[in-house]
């Protein structure tokens, strides 16, 4: 099929809600690294990452290898049947997560991971409302849907229980505030909300480090310490999401939640551990997991070429020291990124960490009004340049920056260059 076929196809077949990219969607053919070909034979530098997923490079030899391999010897086995690789799987994720956490459950995705992880809380403290916070994203199943707080995210149906903090956005504090100075009131503000909105106790806060599709949103330093500490005051667990943020995305540490000093209760898993392979982790305290009291399944949770892809990504990971690696290429990106802040005014705010940054644009530094329009030229002007990134952002009008964590120092320059010159193309 022609690109032309595939966008008329998909059209045609497809659920209309399902979102695509760009006025004239993009149409991919095949990948390698950090480079991604469409069906017109036009060659793109992928610094988004399949949303972050792609977390070493397409096609990453050392991993897709071993996913071959396993798929001529087992491709299938549910949880029913345990396997060699589920176990290994979950026994590295028990040595390499902070604290006590010990016991998984394998999934799909992570908006199953995240309702796994929303379940079990309720069972373990028996009670069922969840503190989530506001510009933050769960994912696409009911619970997941209604966990995250964009409408244009969300389903018409609600679920009970559901609670939204505050969101630590310092660039747009809803309390009109200034950090520090502030005293970090919006996490102060989770034992009014608790105590008002609530009955009084809580099953869980789950939480994002940083917050993504919200459009990589950086909680000051202090944030998760008062808010984990104030949600167990009210019985409640710490859920940390490292969906997004996990396995040496944000630099430095394996996880983003690492960078805060607290130790979650339960936390969960996708996109990244894999490389691209479908996979959703929780990985819980003993204690928690043991209040799961019924029988579960999960049919494709665990599945042998899945876990197999996720072993071999963690061993890349290990070979070449992905959280330092991120930290160094992070570097160097940020300092481009602030580059193109002090040029054009339409960048209200750069932040980010490791190789998770993003450019908040506004139509004017004062008001900060949002700038969607403005986001989604650059973007476009940049897939002319050969450049893919991100957007997000409750208004619509943050680029996220997200490459394979294998970036060279090459290519995050060439990157830089595109990014300025779609910059100068939308000025």
């Amino acid at each position: 099929m022609t690109a032309d076929d595939v966008r008329k196809k998909h059209r045609e077949f497809l659920f209309p809600a399902t979102a695509n990219y760009y006025a004239e969607p993009l149409v991919i053919d095949r990948a390698k690294g950090l480079r991604v070909t469409d069906k017109d034979g036009r060659t793109y530098l992928d610094f988004f990452g399949g949303i972050l997923t792609v977390s070493l490079g397409h096609c990453e030899e050392r991993v897709s290898g071993p996913v071959a391999e396993q798929v001529r010897r087992l491709q299938h086995a549910s949880t029913l049947y345990p396997n060699e690789w589920i176990v290994a799987l979950a026994e590295r994720l028990a040595a390499i997560t902070p604290g006590k956490l010990r016991k998984s459950f394998f999934t799909n995705s992570g908006s199953e991971a995240d309702e796994t992880a929303v379940a079990l809380a309720r069972m373990h403290t028996g009670t069922l409302e969840v503190v989530a916070l506001r510009h933050g994203y769960s994912g696409r199943t009911l619970v997941a849907a209604n966990l995250t707080a964009h409408a244009g995210w969300r389903m018409p149906s609600l679920v009970p229980g559901i609670k939204h903090a505050l969101a630590p956005y310092c660039y747009r504090c809803p309390l009109g505030l200034t950090y520090p100075d502030c005293g970090v009131r919006c996490a102060k503000d989770i034992e009014e909300l608790i105590q008002t909105e609530t009955t009084g106790r809580v099953a869980a806060l789950i939480a994002e480090p940083i917050l993504g599709v919200g459009g990589f949103i950086v909680p000051p330093r202090e944030y998760f310490e008062i808010a984990a500490s104030i949600v167990r005051k009210y019985g409640g667990l710490f859920i940390a999401d490292e969906v997004q943020t996990g396995f040496g995305r944000t630099g430095g540490t394996m996880f983003g939640i690492e960078h805060f000093g607290v130790e979650p209760d339960i936390m969960t898993f996708a996109k990244g551990l894999a490389n691209g392979a479908p996979i959703g982790a929780t990985i819980a305290r003993d204690e928690v997991a043991e209040s799961w009291k019924g029988s579960t399944i999960s049919t494709f949770g665990g599945n042998p070429v899945s876990m197999v892809a996720a072993l071999a990504t963690l061993d890349v990971m290990k070979q070449e020291d992905v959280p330092a690696r991120s930290l160094a290429m992070g570097a160097r990106l940020r300092k481009g990124l602030d580059g193109l802040a002090a040029k054009h005014r339409v960048i209200g705010d750069v932040r980010g960490m490791g190789l998770m940054q993003a450019l908040e644009l506004v139509e004017d530094r004062q008001t900060k009004e949002p700038a969607a329009k403005r986001a989604g030229a650059v973007m476009e002007a940049a897939r002319r340049r050969g450049l893919l990134v991100g957007k997000g952002g409750l208004y619509g009008n943050v680029v996220r920056i997200s490459p394979p964590m294998l970036v060279e120092a090459a290519e995050i320059d060439e990157a830089l260059t595109a990014l300025a010159g779609a910059f100068d193309d939308v000025q």
